[in-house]
């Protein structure tokens, strides 16, 4: 329930800062460097708890599934920079993870 809430805030404020910016004239260059990495701070604070803990615990062993999957999705994206080529190989890695481990 937290994480909903912190969520609701965080989009809440991320929009009351576009308003307060278009409302008082400031320049839009302004505007969309301050908003423009706005989206990896928050994937990332979605998607850290479920690597290192998908199952309410701390999990950092080569048997969590899901560290490995995003390790190796991580090498990928750095390597290619291919969208779907990252999510087929994050897939794959966790279903040959489940069938052979």
């Amino acid at each position: 329930m937290f994480i909903i809430l912190g969520m609701a805030v965080i989009t809440f404020l991320t929009r009351s800062l576009l308003i307060i910016f278009f409302r008082e004239g400031k320049d839009l260059r302004k505007m969309m460097a301050l908003t423009r990495f706005v989206p990896i701070p928050v994937l990332t604070s979605l998607i850290t708890p479920a690597l290192l803990a998908p199952r309410g615990h701390l999990d950092l062993s080569l048997g969590n599934e899901y560290l490995v999957a995003g390790v190796v999705a991580t090498a990928v994206t750095v390597k290619t920079k291919s969208l779907v080529l990252v999510i087929v190989i994050g897939i794959a890695t966790i279903l040959l993870m489940r069938l052979f481990i």
